[in-house]
């Protein structure tokens, strides 16, 4: 079956939205985003508890060629009643359902699904591609000329439900990425993101501005996409598995920072990509070892396409 465009319905979160639309881009397929927002007083309730998903959110009529993908668990309550109504419905992530309610679940490996119709990777969907990694270095590598080699990004996550990331984490980090800076001459660029927090960027900034580092301000273009295509290594923050599922599938070495908390998931998604050599702890020393890209993404919607069109 030949599809017009993508539905990518989830929760209004970019994390959520990129894998979907990661999913999507990789099967060449057009997308518009329906972004769920559930209207009081549902939007007080676990989406488990909706007596009827479809008039939580306004959604309108759906082209019975439209491929409906879903992302998060919010999101799958509203999928599995769309599929119902005979559209075509694939799902991200673990639904915490049947996943014999949609046509298709991708999940990752640290999900700890298996079925007949669920497709696992090794880590998170996302939007990166060698594409665009060529066309961000073309246009970040002049930017970032001025710096010595070798190159460290620094991509910072934030406190979630798993895992903290306080000050005293940020100051732990940025001890370390200063000892690094000192032991073995690098440069530094870090990223942070929505959720590390301005006392936390901070303390970044007061420990590693004077050595030379540049901290992205968080306004203007954003240097993420640059700094995955040009570094020579890059640390990354445990916090977020599509953060570290980016940066894996780079040609670079991917030295992880440890948090304070705990998430079974996450560290069984942590322990495979040691297994596979993939990253290492970062151990305040910049490191570097052969490594190759690891990305199920194209795998994953060329699945999607072969299953779906059977």
């Amino acid at each position: 079956m030949e599809f017009d465009q993508a539905l990518i319905v989830s929760e209004a979160y970019a994390g959520l939205q990129a894998q979907a639309l990661g999913l999507a881009e990789r099967a060449l397929l057009p997308t518009q985003l329906r972004p769920l927002t559930p209207k009081f007083p549902w939007s007080r309730l676990p989406a488990r508890l909706w007596p009827n998903p479809l008039q939580v959110t306004d959604f309108g009529k759906i082209p019975s060629n439209d491929l409906i993908i879903g992302c998060g668990g919010v999101a799958a309550s509203v999928t599995a009643r769309l599929r119902q109504k005979g559209l075509r419905v694939v799902q991200v992530q673990n639904p915490r359902m049947d996943p014999r309610l949609f046509d298709l679940v991708v999940a990752n490996y640290h999900d700890e699904m298996t079925g007949p119709n669920v497709l696992v990777t090794r880590t998170a969907l996302h939007r990166v591609t060698p594409a665009k990694l060529r066309a961000a270095h073309d246009v970040w590598a002049p930017r970032f000329q001025h710096f010595h080699r070798p190159l460290v990004a620094v991509l910072v996550g934030g406190s979630n439900g798993r895992f903290r990331f306080g000050e005293g984490e940020a100051l732990a980090l940025a001890t370390k990425l200063s000892a690094m800076v000192k032991r073995d001459n690098v440069s530094l660029i870090v990223t942070p993101s929505r959720r590390t927090g301005d006392a936390q960027i901070a303390i970044l900034k007061r420990v590693l501005e004077p050595l030379g580092t540049y901290i992205w301000d968080m306004q203007g273009e954003n240097p993420y996409f640059g700094l995955l295509a040009v570094a020579d290594a890059i640390v990354v923050t445990m916090d977020s598995v599509s953060m570290v599922s980016e940066a894996v599938s780079t040609s670079a070495p991917v030295l992880v920072q440890s948090l304070p908390g705990k998430s079974r998931r996450i560290g069984l998604f942590s322990r495979m990509l040691e297994r596979e050599k993939r990253v290492r702890p970062f151990a305040a020393k910049l490191e570097t070892w052969a490594v190759e890209p690891i990305d199920d993404t194209n795998w994953a919607a060329a699945e999607m396409l072969r299953r779906l069109g059977e």
